[in-house]
């Protein structure tokens, strides 16, 4: 199993998108996709408050699905059972469900309704995938778990400490799941595992012997659970690689070290592989790299695993279906147009990335005209010789016209494929900290 993973807590894309993306990634090698929806799904009674004002409708997910069934991947549906909860904690209605008060990241599992609540979560989310047979519970970074007074009374009445609290916690979730969805296969990331004892593993890990434990980075593969007295996988079957997700105002357009790290860590007992090019950390951090920038990244590691290194073969078929004419691992580079599915967005990043600030603040910090006759003294008091102010304004003006139309097609490029917040959030972020200036200065010239 190849699986992409699609994280939706930041630049979730519109569905017509992903009719795209999707012949792309089956192509490129990928057999599935894992969807963390967040705040993206639909969900509706008592829990409609979750759902972000752009969320997929019911028709979007089963659109999905069939997409996914066309081009045969199988969709995993991701759900957070205990950190990384901040889009449910956010909220004063489940604001009783934190594990510290005032930190929005993880659930207290002492308290009922939060497994209560998980329970209508996963209920809603299974109910709109049925083809699916994997599921899911994400239960990393549960950060702060042990510090709510609940937790503390807890392990001082029962003489346990965070691992055996946690293990409990995750134990009825998966109690729920088999309970109610036999045949149901359950995936964790293992982040949280690696810290909890042997012992405690072997004695509270009792019970979870139908939950297949996978790695949060893309340093090592999964051991066998210490619990399953027999691996239902080899060892090291699991293993995650994260492409292109590093940092909001970067582009890396390939990832280090892409051709030497995969293959070290291939062998032939490696049976899923998750590619997570992560949109944003959590639901409160800045956005990282739009998928479009990600995709040449994600090629390579998907035909990296397919072919067991970045091999000629696997190169060839890379520049086939991207449309580029070379690429070059180790300077992190790709030449030529292109003709992937918004690769528009892809070069117009490059040149966000590469050019407007650099040229911005040439033009504001290197003119000495602008810096001698026309300062930010100059300007709060609205004074200034003509001479001297014209002998930069044509440059000036033509650089902010300049870019003004640049970023009215970037603009409408990225809401072909995103909604407006995600537009908004991007251009904030990236374009307007230096475009301002050049426009406040325009401004304040004319």
């Amino acid at each position: 199993m190849r699986l992409v993973h699609l994280d939706l807590k930041g630049a979730a894309p519109r569905v017509s998108y992903l009719e795209q993306v999707f012949p792309l990634l089956s192509q490129l090698g990928a057999n599935g996709v894992l969807i963390e929806y967040e705040d993206m799904f639909p969900f509706k009674g008592e829990l409609e408050i979750l759902r972000s004002p752009y969320a997929y409708s019911e028709a979007d997910i089963e659109r999905i699905q069939q997409l996914a069934e066309q081009h045969k991947l199988e969709v995993v549906p991701l759900v957070q059972t205990f950190g990384h909860v901040e889009f449910i904690l956010k909220h004063e209605k489940y604001q009783h469900l934190r594990e510290v008060e005032r930190f929005p990241n993880s659930f207290n599992p002492h308290v009922p309704d939060t497994l209560a609540l998980l329970k209508s979560i996963l209920a809603q989310v299974i109910e709109k995938h049925r083809r699916s047979t994997w599921i899911h519970i994400g239960a990393d970074e549960v950060f702060h778990l042990g510090e709510g007074m609940d937790s503390k009374n807890w392990m001082s009445h029962n003489k346990g400490d965070v691992g055996t609290m946690y293990l409990k916690h995750i134990k009825e979730v998966l109690g729920f799941l088999t309970a109610q969805y036999w045949g149901l296969r359950v995936l964790m990331w293992d982040d949280m595992l690696r810290k909890i004892s042997v012992g405690a593993l072997r004695g509270e890990g009792t019970g979870m012997a139908l939950v297949a434990p996978v790695p949060g980075s893309s340093a090592a593969p999964a051991l066998c659970p210490p619990w399953q007295a027999s691996c239902p996988v080899p060892a090291g079957a699991l293993a995650l690689w994260e492409c292109g997700s590093w940092g909001s105002m970067r582009s890396l357009r390939l990832p280090p070290a892409a051709g030497t790290m995969i293959p070290s860590l291939l062998s032939p007992q490696m049976q899923r592989w998750w590619l997570s090019p992560t949109r944003r950390y959590d639901h409160y951090s800045v956005l990282c790299e739009l998928l479009p920038v990600s995709i040449p990244s994600l090629a390579i590691c998907l035909q990296t695993l397919v072919n067991g290194g970045f091999t000629e073969e696997a190169k060839r078929k890379v520049l086939d279906v991207l449309g580029l004419e070379s690429v070059q691992l180790e300077q992190s580079t790709c030449e030529g147009r292109g003709a992937f599915p918004g690769v528009e967005i892809y070069h117009m990043v490059e040149q966000v990335n590469g050019h407007l600030k650099e040229s911005i603040l040439k033009a504001l910090e290197e003119e000495s005209a602008i810096k001698g006759w026309f300062s930010p003294y100059h300007r709060k008091h609205q004074f200034g010789n003509p001479r001297n102010m014209e002998s930069f304004g044509s440059k000036v003006l033509k650089l902010h016209e300049d870019w003004e139309s640049f970023v009215r097609d970037l603009r409408a490029q990225l809401e072909r494929i995103y909604f407006p917040d995600t537009v908004e959030e991007w251009m904030e972020e990236n374009v307007n900290p230096y475009l301002d200036q050049l426009r406040d200065l325009v401004q304040d010239y004319r």
